[in-house]
């Protein structure tokens, strides 16, 4: 039983810091938890999204404190065209974690971007825990 705390504390680390600047593979962490203990599918699933929703806002957090900077026109396009909803993306490789720091320094709307990194965080991990119990 410890191990299975243990596992969920380094999925809750690997979450928070694969939604920073940091590496983490969460992903893998959460895979090769759910095949190890599929019973404990929604406690994993919950603490994983909570954890990787928490570093993205962290990094909207630094975002919001950090100066305003220029953009690239393209990015700051997206951002005045779908607002905080661009943030459902955050989940995507390297553009993801430069969205929630784009989006603190564009000064958008802390709950609303909050509302969408949570959906596009817990999308993902649903995603990727139905092809791990699926194929296990």
């Amino acid at each position: 039983m410890q191990a299975v705390w243990l596992a969920l504390g380094g999925l809750v680390l690997s979450a928070f810091t694969s939604a920073t600047i940091l590496p983490g593979n969460s992903e893998l962490v959460l895979a090769a938890f759910l095949y190890k203990w599929p019973d404990w599918l929604w406690p994993a699933l919950l603490l994983a999204s909570v954890a990787n929703t928490a570093g993205s806002a962290t990094s909207l957090w630094l975002g919001y404190r950090a100066p305003r900077k220029e953009l690239s026109p393209r990015l700051e396009r997206w951002f005045a065209r779908f607002g905080p909803a661009v943030l459902v993306l955050s989940w995507v490789p390297v553009i993801g974690d430069a969205l929630p720091l784009a989006a603190g320094w564009l000064r958008l709307p802390w709950t609303a971007s909050l509302c969408w990194l949570t959906v596009g965080k817990a999308a993902r991990y649903l995603v990727l825990a139905w092809g791990v119990v699926a194929l296990a």
